[in-house]
């Protein structure tokens, strides 16, 4: 007999293995975002409907301050990429998308799809990629300054509000956002694609972003609720703010639970909180149904 030597191939995973590794973010988000809703359903209708029909603000001024901080974001990426691109006005709908799918789905998944929207529909762009990740990155980095900026505002307020814990959390989150901008700093020369002056125009426009949308959430929360103090409002919108700096979908969704668990359910403030959120999500919802139908009505044309 002759010997013949044998070599086992590795053995590779199966299809639907690899099909579940690349699927686990979706999955996970899909997860929290249902646990994050069972929690906000329980918030809303935990006195029944008459419960829930008081705690919708019937105030033209809440609704007014809710449409423009939803629509807020969109309109000053447009702002930005109008500058930098010449953007058509279709670029609007498509910057509501990326909100959309950043909030839904997972962080940034929304700039990828701006980012395939600009490489396939807008004239005139050379090597989008760049100009899409310096947006990105600025916009994170201003958000961490206002964050810190909030949080130092709210910590005095807070403090019969808040744990020792929660405090030293807040404080720790502080220096975990410092220490995630400073490289982007310390190598902008590497790390950014723009000129230093349209950088810092940039870095402008998302602060007054950030600020606008700071004032336009704490006058929804005052016109629902005229009677609460300015002091817990700053609390709350410093905590909206942290929370917006996590990884996560549905943001809005996870600073509303974190709420009630800090302030505790059946509270006239929880309760506005998880009608602002569960009016965010209806919006998204809406939106979706909305470009998922037009896109079928152009297929069909």
């Amino acid at each position: 007999m002759t010997g013949q030597s044998h070599t086992l191939a590795p053995a590779r995973p199966s299809a639907a293995l690899a099909q579940a590794a690349r699927r686990w973010p979706a999955l996970l988000g899909a997860a929290l975002t249902c646990a994050m809703v069972a929690g906000l359903g329980r918030a809303l209708l935990g006195d029944g409907l008459a419960g829930l029909s008081r705690a919708v603000p019937a105030s033209a001024p809440f609704v007014l301050c809710f449409a423009l901080l939803y629509l807020s974001p969109p309109f000053f990426d447009y702002v930005i990429f109008r500058r930098l691109w010449g953007i058509p006005t279709e670029g609007f709908v498509a910057l509501l998308k990326k909100r959309v799918a950043n909030e839904v789905v997972f962080g940034y998944a929304g700039d990828a799809y701006f980012y395939a929207w600009a490489r396939a529909r807008a004239t005139g762009v050379a090597a989008p990629f760049g100009a899409v990740k310096d947006v990105t990155i600025l916009s994170a980095i201003a958000g961490n300054l206002v964050t810190l900026i909030a949080v130092g505002l709210a910590l005095p307020f807070g403090q019969a509000l808040l744990t020792v814990g929660q405090g030293r959390a807040a404080l720790v989150a502080g220096g975990v956002m410092i220490a995630t901008s400073v490289p982007f700093l310390l190598f902008s020369r590497r790390v950014f694609s723009l000129s230093a002056p349209v950088l810092r125009w940039i870095f402008g426009v998302h602060c007054l972003r950030l600020m606008a949308g700071q004032l336009l959430i704490a006058l929804a929360w005052h016109f629902g609720l005229p009677e609460v103090g300015v002091g817990l409002w700053l609390v709350l919108a410093a905590g909206r703010l942290l929370v917006s700096r996590l990884p996560i979908p549905n943001k809005d969704l996870a600073f509303v639970n974190l709420a009630i668990l800090v302030i505790g359910p059946g509270h006239a403030v929880s309760e506005l909180l998880a009608v602002f959120a569960a009016l965010t999500l209806a919006v998204h919802v809406a939106l979706i149904a909305a470009f998922g139908l037009w896109a079928l009505v152009k297929r069909l044309r």
